[in-house]
C-alpha cells in the first residue's frame, strides 16, 4: 500500500506541475511554435498521467477482468498472441538443434512424458480436447494442429522456459537439454500418430482384449505394485528392462539401496531431470521402498544382445581395459572397482552397470562432464573422473557394459535383495 499511495502522490503532483506550467504569462513570452509543441507535449503527459490514474482506480475497485470465465478482448488477445511469437522467434536465435533429433530414443523419452503432464491440457490423439482446459483462459492449443506453426528451434525455446499469463510452466530441470529436445522429437512425430500409435509410444504395448485375456494378462504380475504398475512401468517396464531402448535405464535386478538414494536425489532436486524429479516428489518414502525392492527382486538385465555373454577376454577390448584398468595417463581409475563386474559387489550403494543400455551410460558420463547432472552426495567422485574421458573413450567403456549379461560375474548376494536401511551417498549413473 506505501508502493501505491507513493504512486498516486507521483501522478497527482506530476499533474499539478503541469497545470501550473500552463500559466498564461509564461505562455505569452513563449514563441507562438514554440507554443504549440509545449502544449501538444502537456496535452500528451495529462493523456499519460489520466491513464495511470485510471488504471489503479479500476485496480482499486476490483474492476479488471481476471476470471478465467471472461474471454481477453480482442485486442488483447491479439496483443499476447502477437508478443509471444515474436518472443520466442527472437529468443530461439542461436538455438541449434541436435544432428540425431529425430531418433527413435527421443521420440519415446518424449512420449512417456507428454501424456504425464501435457496431455491434460493439450489433447493427444486419444483425446483431443480435453474438458478442464477449455475452460482455461487463454485456451491451451490442441498441440497435434498447432505444431507446424513453430520451428524446432521455437518448440524448444517454448518447452525450455514456459509461457508467462498462461499456465505454462518451464521445464523443471533448467540444465537438461536433452530432455526438452527429445520432447521436440516427440511434439514433431505427433501429428501423424494415430490413437493407437499414441498410445504405444506413451504406455507400451497394448494389453490383450478383455474378452479372451485371462485376468492375470490384464493385471499384470500377481506381485506387481501399484507404484510399479502407475508410476515406473510406462517408461521402465514391469520387468525392468528399459522397453528395449536407450531412453530409459534397466533397473532389474539393481540394488535397492542405489534406487531408493536416487529417487531421494530425485525428489530434492539434487539429482536433475524433468522427467524424473516430478515422479519422485509425488513417492512416499514407503512408495520408493516398495519400488525398490520389487526392481531388486527381478532378474538382473542381460546385454542387449538377447543373451547371457562370458566377460570377453583380458585385454580384448579398449572397454575391457578401461573398465578394469583405468586410464592411468588421464588418472582415469577402474571403473570396475565401483560398478562391476566383480564379485562380492563393491558397495549397494553404487549402481551396477553390466547390461545396462551404451546409450543410456554414455548419456551419464556426457552430463557429469558438463556439470549438469547432479546426483547424491558422491556424485562430485564421478564429475571429477568423467571430464578426463574422451568422447571415443566414454563410448568404448559403455559399449563394453552393455555388452555384458549382469547375472554372471555380477550377481548380487543375498543380502543385498532388500532396500537397505542407511544412506551412504552414492555416485549413481541410472535412474
Amino acid at each position: 500500500m506505501k508502493l501505491l499511495r507513493q504512486f498516486i502522490d507521483t501522478i497527482v503532483w506530476g499533474t499539478l506541475i503541469v497545470v501550473f506550467s500552463l500559466l498564461p504569462e509564461r505562455r505569452d513570452r513563449e514563441p507562438k511554435v514554440q507554443r504549440k509543441w509545449r502544449q501538444r507535449f502537456i496535452g500528451a503527459a495529462l493523456l499519460i498521467a489520466a491513464a495511470g490514474v485510471t488504471g489503479v482506480l479500476l485496480v482499486l475497485l476490483g474492476l479488471i477482468p481476471v476470471k478465467a470465465s471472461s474471454e481477453h478482448l480482442p485486442p488483447v488477445r491479439w496483443f499476447f498472441q502477437f508478443s509471444k511469437i515474436r518472443g520466442f522467434s527472437t529468443q530461439s536465435l542461436g538455438v541449434e538443434a541436435p544432428p540425431d533429433l529425430n531418433r527413435s530414443a527421443n521420440v519415446l523419452k518424449g512420449a512417456g512424458q507428454y501424456e504425464t503432464t501435457c496431455r491434460p491440457c493439450h489433447g493427444s490423439p486419444e483425446l483431443h480436447h480435453p474438458r478442464v482446459a477449455a475452460a482455461m483462459t487463454p485456451h491451451p492449443p490442441y498441440l497435434p494442429e498447432a505444431i507446424s506453426k513453430y520451428s524446432k528451434e521455437e518448440l524448444f525455446s517454448i518447452i525450455k522456459h514456459g509461457i508467462k499469463f498462461t499456465g505454462m510452466p518451464a521445464w523443471p530441470a533448467k540444465n537438461r537439454d536433452d530432455e526438452v529436445w527429445a520432447m521436440v522429437a516427440f511434439l514433431l512425430a505427433m501429428p501423424e500418430l494415430d490413437a493407437a500409435e499414441y498410445h504405444q509410444l506413451a504406455f507400451g504395448p497394448s494389453p490383450p482384449s478383455a474378452a479372451a485375456a485371462p485376468i492375470e494378462d490384464l493385471t499384470g504380475p500377481e506381485n506387481l505394485p501399484r507404484v510399479v504398475r502407475e508410476r515406473c512401468a510406462r517408461c521402465h517396464g514391469a520387468d525392468g528392462r528399459g522397453r528395449g531402448s536407450g531412453a530409459f535405464p534397466k533397473l532389474a535386478g539393481q540394488h535397492a539401496a542405489y534406487l531408493v538414494n536416487s529417487l531421494k536425489a530425485y525428489e530434492r532436486g539434487d539429482r536433475h531431470s524433468g522427467l524424473m524429479e516430478p515422479v519422485a516428489a509425488g513417492l512416499s518414502d514407503e512408495e520408493m521402498n516398495e519400488m525398490a525392492e520389487y526392481y531388486s527382486s527381478l532378474e538382473p538385465a542381460v546385454g542387449t544382445h538377447g543373451a547371457d555373454l562370458a566377460l570377453p577376454d583380458e585385454g580384448s577390448s579398449p572397454g575391457y581395459e578401461i573398465a578394469h584398468r583405468g586410464v592411468p595417463a588421464q588418472k582415469v581409475p577402474a571403473c570396475a572397482d565401483c560398478h562391476g563386474p566383480t564379485h562380492p559387489h563393491p558397495k549397494r550403494e553404487y549402481p551396477m552397470l553390466a547390461g545396462q543400455y551404451a546409450e543410456y551410460i554414455v548419456l551419464q558420463l556426457e552430463l557429469f562432464e558438463k556439470g549438469h547432472r547432479g546426483g547424491t552426495h558422491y556424485a562430485h567422485l564421478m564429475q571429477e573422473v568423467a571430464p578426463r574421458l574422451t568422447k571415443e573413450q566414454m563410448q568404448a567403456v559403455a559399449a563394453y557394459y552393455e555388452s555384458l549379461s549382469g547375472a554372471g560375474e555380477d550377481a548380487r548376494t543375498p543380502s543385498t535383495q532388500g532396500v537397505e536401511q542407511h544412506q551412504a551417498p552414492t555416485v549413481d549413473h541410472q535412474h
